[in-house]
């Protein structure tokens, strides 16, 4: 009698900037000082570690640009960030993740979007409902992309997606998706999501999370009342 195989539990990547101040969120000053865009960074990542971790994974991989501090949770593995654009970063760390786990389905996440609940991952990601699927799309509100997921990742096929797709413009997400349906890929597509680029994101995304790390954070600077309304 053959042997039933089960399916291979998914990598989860988080791709971030460690939260110094005058690194992170530079688009959140003058409103926000650079203390306090560090500050809201630092929560966003908190946040989104601690979702995912409540997220079934075979591994879990920060893939960080800088030093990992205090707010680093238990549970994570710290890998840096390749040299080059964002678009080689993103690829190199899908080829990480390949390396740890060659049969393994990868998911990669940035460090913006705290309001993003477990279960959003956690379903699409099961054995039952990923059947099919040779990709994940999480589309950003700005026209970028959250989330990209890759059922069989290699570094070559997301050097493919990937290399030469502008990074942060209102066409990202488009052109990530005409590269996906050229590779052949079937692709499910993820809830819409807004990433934390401006204070009007920033009050948009404490609103859907009320009660996260971030939103406390924002609605802490009272000293500053145009960031927290």
């Amino acid at each position: 009698m053959r042997a039933v195989l089960a399916a291979p539990p998914p990598t989860l990547l988080v791709i971030a900037k460690a939260p110094v101040p005058g690194r992170v969120k530079t688009r959140l000053t003058p409103a926000c000082t650079p203390e306090q865009a560090a500050a809201l960074a630092e929560a966003a990542l908190v946040d989104t570690l601690h979702t995912l971790a409540t997220v079934p994974a075979g591994r879990r991989l920060l893939v960080l640009d800088g030093e990992p501090g205090h707010w680093l949770p238990p549970g994570w593995q710290v890998v840096p960030q390749s040299g080059g654009g964002l678009d080689a970063r993103l690829a190199a760390a899908f080829g990480h993740a390949a390396r740890l786990a060659p049969h393994a389905p990868a998911l990669l996440v940035g460090m913006d979007t705290p309001q993003v609940g477990a279960a959003t991952l956690a379903e699409p990601l099961s054995p039952v409902r990923r059947a099919g699927a040779d990709a994940w799309y999480g589309p950003a509100s700005d026209g970028g992309f959250w989330a990209l997921g890759l059922a069989r990742p290699t570094e070559d096929l997301a050097r493919r997606l990937l290399l030469g797709v502008p990074m942060s413009t209102p066409d990202t997400g488009r052109m990530l998706l005409d590269r996906l349906a050229a590779a052949g890929l079937a692709v499910r597509r993820l809830p819409e999501a807004t990433d934390v680029d401006t204070v009007e994101d920033a009050r948009l995304v404490a609103a859907q999370a009320p009660r996260s790390r971030f939103a406390a954070r924002l609605h802490s600077f009272r000293t500053a009342p145009e960031v927290a309304g």
